[in-house]
């Protein structure tokens, strides 16, 4: 996706952190009972790291959320790789030109777009009509603290609902072509709307749900990474519709490629992919995010239904 050249980014919806320290150990505990939805989790789960869930409890229980797989540098097509913005300067992040050029700018530009689309929507389509609580995306470098405790590039992106904080390091995007998705500008605005996604269900009260049900092929948690997935569709179908402060247009109407990179980029991060690069072979017991063709159905939901109510995964008939 393409962002306008003159739209205005609001930098305020974003905050920065990194460069060492350690988490705050067991999470505080809050919404969601204090889930933490970690993007290389099954990953880890795969290549022999299992055990507890992240070994913490309560507050600071970690869910498995395949994103990624490490840190390095970033670059998608285009992109000039620059990225300054782990120490909370983002004053390079100005304008939607911005975006197009620097990671954490086109970070910044997908925030204000999926967070001012859904505060028009959500009260629209729940019953009785359900406030959107706009959440900070906390954008570091390396490591830094979370109400779930540490965060760093070794988990990639994630949401963490005891602060109904997003924590992102962009250096995490150019890890995708491991699991066989270009890093082009859609994978990476998808990754940050799914994170909104549970953002949307810790609102309404769907996240909890993933950890009562944790694994299996029709098991809560696939269902909240499928719903999660669906409502960026939804996003991604009414981008184009989203403004700045002045009235411009923050991004162009999507193009068929582009939702084409979306796919790729749900394909890759599907149960049965993850499991086969792992090298131990697909185990549909084990799956917590839902098959490569699972998540790419669910995110063309949203994106042709395009609106929420498309996404009740809970009464889905076959997922």
């Amino acid at each position: 996706m393409t962002f306008n050249d003159n739209a205005r980014l609001d930098t305020s919806q974003v905050s920065g952190g990194g460069g060492g320290g350690l988490g705050r150990g067991a999470a505080v505990g809050g919404g969601g009972g204090g889930l933490l939805l970690i993007v290389a989790y099954l990953l880890f789960q795969m290549l022999g790291g299992g055990g507890d869930e992240g070994g913490q409890q309560g507050g600071g229980q970690q869910q498995d959320s395949p994103w990624g797989f490490g840190g390095g540098s970033t670059q998608a097509e285009g992109d000039t790789g620059s990225f300054g913005g782990g120490n909370g300067d983002f004053s390079h992040c100005k304008t939607g030109a911005d975006a197009n050029e620097h990671t954490d700018c086109r970070v910044i530009g997908t925030v204000n777009s999926v967070q001012q689309y859904w505060e028009q929507a959500l009260p629209e389509v729940t019953n009785p009509s359900q406030e959107y609580r706009k959440s900070t995306t906390v954008i570091y470098s390396g490591q830094t603290q979370s109400a779930c405790g540490t965060a760093s590039n070794q988990v990639g992106p994630f949401y963490c609902p005891a602060d109904e904080q997003i924590f992102i390091d962009p250096a995490f995007f150019d890890q995708l072509d491991q699991f066989g998705a270009d890093n082009t500008n859609l994978a990476q605005m998808y990754i940050v709307a799914h994170e909104y996604g549970h953002h949307v269900q810790n609102i309404l009260g769907y996240l909890g749900e993933s950890q009562k049900d944790p694994k299996g092929p029709e098991s809560g948690a696939v269902k909240v990474e499928l719903m999660a997935d669906c409502l960026a569709g939804v996003w991604v179908a009414n981008a184009d519709g989203t403004t700045d402060s002045q009235g411009t247009p923050l991004i162009q109407k999507v193009t068929e490629e582009q939702i084409n990179d979306a796919l790729e980029a749900a394909a890759a991060v599907g149960d049965d992919n993850i499991q086969e690069r792992s090298g131990r072979g697909v185990n549909p017991d084990a799956f917590t995010h839902g098959t490569s063709e699972q998540r790419q159905k669910w995110f063309m939901e949203g994106y042709n239904g395009g609106s929420a109510t498309a996404c009740d995964t809970f009464r889905a008939e076959n997922l």
